[in-house]
């Protein structure tokens, strides 16, 4: 009898290499973004690009706000074209990363998403930064 793990079969090495590979080239985690900002070495612009709002209820250190409906040439002129973006939203129930993430690459910038968003930044015991306090039972949209 086979499981239903191997119902499917696994992809030859040479082709999950690839496919691993790859999606490094696109994701980042909260934890080595962490563990960059601890040791000094920010080589990136880390986006928050959800509702000002948002972000000031809680981002993480160090991220600026620019929300993703506001990517364009414009709002990015003054960084170089070799910058490199890792944009985050409010966690793994949300695409905001993605599309901010599409049109960044869509300009011609590097970018990476930090897989896990403010949701997987929580969950590895890491602190916010806040703006402004959250009232009880106020939900925060992420407006992305």
């Amino acid at each position: 009898m086979t499981s239903l793990v191997r119902n499917t079969a696994a992809a030859p090495s040479a082709i999950a290499l690839m496919h691993f590979a790859n999606r490094l080239s696109f994701e980042t985690d909260c934890s080595d973004v962490y563990a960059s900002q601890q040791a000094g070495e920010v080589d990136f612009v880390l986006v928050d690009v959800r509702s000002p709002e948002a972000y000031a209820r809680g981002h993480v250190p160090g991220a600026i706000n620019l929300p993703g409906n506001r990517l364009d040439g414009q709002t990015l002129a003054a960084y170089p074209r070799d910058s490199l973006f890792v944009v985050y939203c409010a966690g793994p129930h949300c695409n905001g990363a993605n599309k901010a993430a599409l049109k960044l690459a869509a300009l011609e910038y590097p970018v990476k998403e930090m897989i896990g968003g403010v949701t997987g930044w929580l969950d590895e015991g890491f602190q916010l930064s806040t703006q402004a306090p959250r009232a009880e039972g106020q939900p925060i949209a992420c407006a992305c």
